[in-house]
């Protein structure tokens, strides 16, 4: 009698400690992302309004070779994340985490120049909601959203042929159904990142360097979920200058 209340009470402290250990990894790759967002955000604003390092990216003749390094380099720096998570330290994966932050303000400098301020501040706090929203349901909900994922993810790859056919075309009717398409696929897919997550982290070892990288790693997921998200309904609720 007494070892089995035993062994339900360590039962049940295990859960606890297991239930403590997600909550502290997902505040971490909660905190992470929002950190890589300040720095966006800053060093967007900070560009935009500044002549002198606005002129790092533009010349007088068009995009200079620094601008187009910036506009590709996230691309290359999320790669080389991915394809380096076993090898890197979770110091150098957190370092390229930040370059790769500044980097995407630098880029996205440009919406600034393009749509007006008060535009910018209002979407970036629907996209706050909207994300908020789908975030808590992908921690809370009991549902499997695995094959909803699949189903996300199979819309991303429509996405990205649809924006590169539309390149060619410059078809603006095109380019809203994309955009449409975007902000319900990037809706989706943060629900099921969150929940991804919150299994990784049941799974992880507090302090553990691999712990700390899959940190890092789905901050930088939740992070594209709410950049791309941005964007899309930028180009439905943004005011173009």
């Amino acid at each position: 009698m007494f070892n089995q209340e035993e062994n339900n009470y360590n039962t049940i402290n295990q859960v606890g400690v297991a239930s403590e250990t997600t909550r502290t990894f997902i505040s971490g790759v909660f905190g992470w992302m929002f950190l890589a967002l300040t720095v966006t955000s800053v060093t967007a604003y900070m560009f935009a309004s500044n002549p002198e390092l606005l002129g790092l990216l533009v010349t007088p003749t068009g995009m200079s070779m620094f601008g187009y390094f910036v506009m590709f380099s996230p691309f290359l720096f999320v790669l080389a994340m991915g394809m380096g998570f076993a090898r890197f330290s979770a110091a150098l994966i957190t370092l390229l985490f930040a370059i790769f932050a500044v980097l995407m303000g630098m880029s996205l400098s440009f919406i600034f120049l393009a749509y007006s301020l008060g535009s910018i501040f209002t979407t970036f706090a629907i996209t706050a909601g909207m994300f908020g929203i789908m975030a808590f349901t992908g921690y809370t909900t009991k549902t499997d959203l695995t094959k909803f994922g699949s189903l996300m993810f199979m819309g991303l790859i429509g996405i990205i042929i649809a924006s590169i056919v539309n390149f060619f075309l410059h078809s603006s009717g095109m380019q809203y159904l994309i955009s449409f398409i975007g902000v319900l696929v990037f809706t989706g897919l943060t629900a099921y990142d969150v929940q991804k997550l919150k299994r990784i982290g049941e799974g992880s070892v507090y302090g553990a360097e691999s712990t700390k990288k899959l940190m890092i790693m789905g901050a930088l997921t939740l992070y594209l979920d709410f950049i791309n998200l941005f964007l899309f309904l930028l180009r439905f609720l943004g005011n173009r200058k």
